[in-house]
């Protein structure tokens, strides 16, 4: 039997916090498991699949997330399938928009920038409700030295030593747009601490917990225990391999938008 495809691009928010990520993995619960059983739910079958613009690790949140939807056989009444989405996924799950497309676009290879915000604070105990948002440091930080070496970041550059257990068919080289350290008044609570600040890092693409490394060998440089040098000597393909081990948690880590650097063709 020939198989009609139907193609939908969704906008999704997510708060990451007690999800193990996107993807699906057995015995635990995660974004992609949730976001599938309300799609099932609402179009009473499972003749469908769903493709993420990516994949973000345990308890990161997003504030502008994509899928790409394909419904087998019949087209969705676009109104009534993403109002009754939005009533029926979690409530730390949103849909913002949708918009039908075609089998000419691919999720996954269509040009797109990302950008990433990582939220801390530093000095004294924050407020408990401020966990699933930011990472708070205890001890004091060099803020003026922090934002220097962030700078490093920015363009081409081999990040071996920002990828989390990289084999030899991962891609260590890439580019970052822009990389800095600014006060956060992105996001803010009455719970928030009086001061905090943001990693921002905008590029096509990241590896594995590559901004959780970037972010833990900043603090280390803003904590003393680096210098820029080290930062440089990272970057180095010409070095001798530094394998990071500070991974800050995830909670503190959004993805704040994704721009796709191409029209997506609509129907």
């Amino acid at each position: 039997m020939f198989r009609k495809r139907f193609y939908y691009l969704i906008q999704l928010q997510y708060l990451g916090f007690r999800y193990h990520g996107w993807q699906k993995q057995p015995n635990v619960n995660t974004l992609q498991r949730m976001t599938e059983r309300t799609i099932s739910y609402v179009l009473e079958h499972k003749d469908f699949k769903v493709l993420a613009a990516g994949r973000t690790d345990a308890k990161v949140s997003a504030n502008e997330a994509f899928i790409e939807l394909f419904v087998d056989h019949h087209p969705l009444q676009i109104d009534d399938f993403f109002q009754l989405l939005n009533e029926n996924l979690p409530q730390d799950i949103r849909a913002l928009r949708i918009e039908e497309t075609n089998e000419q676009f691919n999720i996954i290879q269509h040009p797109k920038i990302k950008e990433y915000v990582y939220l801390f604070t530093f000095g004294k105990k924050f407020h408990p409700f401020s966990a699933p948002f930011m990472y708070n440091v205890m001890e004091s930080l060099d803020i003026s030295i922090m934002q220097e070496a962030a700078k490093l970041f920015e363009g081409k550059h081999n990040f071996r030593s920002y990828c989390y257990r990289p084999n030899e068919k991962t891609v260590v080289e890439g580019e970052i747009l822009r990389c800095q350290i600014i006060k956060n008044e992105l996001y803010t609570a009455n719970f928030f601490p009086e001061e905090s600040y943001m990693l921002q890092v905008k590029g096509e693409g990241f590896k594995r917990n590559q901004i959780r490394l970037m972010m833990g060998a900043l603090l280390d440089v803003g904590k003393g225990k680096f210098d820029i040098d080290f930062i440089k000597r990272t970057l180095d393909p010409e070095s001798e391999k530094i394998v990071l081990e500070h991974i800050v948690p995830g909670s503190g880590l959004i993805l704040n938008s994704v721009t796709f650097t191409e029209e997506v063709d609509a129907v």
